[in-house]
C-alpha cells in the first residue's frame, strides 16, 4: 500500500494514474477543500496535517510500503517529516517535484521578510498571491491597509482571514486557474503597485502571473523554493508510476 501525500493538482493526476495502473493507495490531504477534491480520485482518504510521529504510526499500522510525496513545492515541513518518517521505518520515499520555472524580469527573494522589504519600495497596493497559510507572516512586515490577498474561497480560509483583521475589500476569494488576461485585469482592478508570489512552477500558474506583471510594468517579487535534498525525485508522472510499480 502506498501513502500519497497530496494537496496539489499534481497529486490529483498521480492518483488518477495510480487508479489506471491498479495501484492501491491512501491519499493524504490537509483541508476540507482538499478532501472534497480527493473524493473524485481516491477511495482511501486521510484528512489532517501529519507529524513525523503520526506518519511513522500510519506506516506501521496500515502496511504502507512506499510514500509518494506530491505536496506543494513550499510545503517544506511536510516533506521533511515524510523523509524522516521513511528513514525511521526503512520505507522507500518518492518525491514528485513539479519542474522549476525561471522567468526574466522578476525580483527573486529567499524569505517572506525580504519579499516584504522589497515590496515597500514601490507605491500602490501589494497584491499577494502566496496563499492563506503564510498570510499572517506577511502581516508582520507589511502595512495591513496596503494588502490585497488572493485566496481560495473556502470557509476555512475566510474564517482564518477574518481573524487576521483584513477587510472584505482586501480579500479576493477566487479559484483558479488564472490566465494571463485574468491576472492582468485583477491587478488593474485592485490598483496593484507590486505583486508577491511563489515560484510554484507552471502547474501553479506562475508564468501567467509573471506575464501579467510584465504587461503592466508591475514589479513581480518571487519567493524562491527552499532547497531540500529529496531522495528519488521525479518530474514526470509516467516515470514515477514506473518506479513505484517496480
Amino acid at each position: 500500500m502506498i501513502l500519497l501525500l497530496g494537496g496539489t493538482s499534481d497529486s490529483q493526476n498521480i492518483a488518477k494514474a495510480f487508479n489506471k495502473n491498479d495501484i492501491n493507495f491512501y491519499l493524504s490531504v490537509v483541508s476540507d477543500y482538499g478532501e472534497s477534491l480527493a473524493k473524485s480520485v481516491a477511495e482511501n482518504i486521510i484528512k489532517g496535517r501529519l507529524t513525523k510521529a503520526e506518519m511513522v504510526e500510519f506506516i506501521q499500522n496500515h502496511q504502507v510500503n512506499k510514500i509518494v510525496d506530491a505536496t506543494h513545492p513550499f510545503a517544506e515541513e511536510v516533506s521533511k517529516n515524510a523523509i524522516s518518517a521513511c528513514e525511521a521505518t526503512a520505507t522507500p520515499y518518492f518525491r514528485f517535484e513539479r519542474p522549476s520555472f525561471s522567468a526574466g524580469g522578476i525580483l527573486e527573494v529567499d524569505s517572506v521578510k525580504e519579499a516584504c522589504q522589497k515590496a515597500q519600495e514601490y507605491s500602490g497596493n501589494i497584491y499577494l498571491t502566496t496563499g492563506s497559510k503564510t498570510l499572517g507572516e506577511f502581516l508582520k512586515y507589511l502595512p495591513k491597509k496596503a494588502i490585497i490577498a488572493r485566496v481560495l474561497p473556502t470557509t476555512e480560509v475566510m474564517n482564518a482571514i477574518e481573524k487576521l483583521g483584513l477587510t472584505t475589500s482586501q480579500v479576493e476569494a477566487i479559484k483558479g486557474p488564472f490566465s494571463r488576461t485574468l491576472n492582468r485585469e485583477l491587478l488593474l482592478h485592485n490598483k496593484a503597485g507590486v505583486m508577491i508570489t511563489k515560484e510554484s512552477g507552471n502547474a501553479g500558474g506562475f508564468l501567467e502571473k509573471v506575464e501579467a506583471c510584465h504587461d503592466l510594468n508591475i514589479p513581480c517579487i518571487v519567493l524562491r523554493r527552499k532547497k531540500i535534498n529529496y531522495p528519488n525525485k521525479f518530474s514526470t508522472i509516467e516515470e514515477l508510476v514506473h518506479q513505484v510499480k517496480e
